[in-house]
């Protein structure tokens, strides 16, 4: 029989083997890991006690709520269609991914969460403008096109309105501040 681990704070690839790694230390069996989602062999030497503590002791949460398991998903699509340059159609096809209705996923991540969907994509569309502009290798329209910003004044109101300087003023700093992603909300 397996089991359907959520885990919260699991947003790119090194947090996929740091788990992995730590349910390998604990002798779980691991059948497959995703962003946010791991199906494990259960047996009778699995001790979800210690491997829960340890996971909180790497930033990572242990997901028992549906309701959180599924702000998660939503959160790891989210980001996962941001990495992948395929900010034009996220909300949209955000429902279909997920199989569920818009407007109860966007209550549901609201209540969760203290913000709107579209306000979590627009923040998660500045950091990834402040990576971009901290690698130092797109101009702010090319940052802007591949955001799906109709023109960068457009992602430069929306940049100056979240940190509260412009894009130049951020590019010149000599250490720029970036929230890490599972650290947005």
């Amino acid at each position: 029989m397996n089991s359907v681990l959520y885990i919260k704070n699991m947003v790119c690839n090194r947090c996929k083997t740091t788990v992995l790694s730590l349910l390998n230390d604990r002798g779980f069996k691991v059948e497959s890991i995703q962003l946010g989602k791991i199906i494990i062999k259960e047996n009778s030497n699995n001790n979800y006690v210690e491997f829960e503590k340890e996971l909180n002791d790497l930033g990572f949460e242990l997901i028992k709520d549906s309701s959180k398991a599924l702000v998660e998903k939503i959160k790891i699509a989210l980001i996962q269609q941001i990495e992948k340059g395929e900010a034009e159609v996220i909300l949209s096809n955000l429902a279909n991914d997920l199989g569920k209705n818009y407007s109860s996923l966007s209550k549901t991540f609201s209540k969760s969460e203290g913000m709107t969907l579209e306000k979590y994509l627009i923040n998660l569309k500045i950091e990834k403008a402040k990576e971009y502009i901290q690698l130092n290798q797109h101009n702010f329209s090319e940052i802007a096109y591949s955001l799906n910003y109709k023109n960068s004044s457009h992602l430069a109101k929306q940049f100056k309105n979240c940190t509260g300087m412009s894009m130049s003023e951020f590019k010149n700093l000599q250490n720029g501040d970036r929230i890490p992603l599972d650290k947005i909300v």
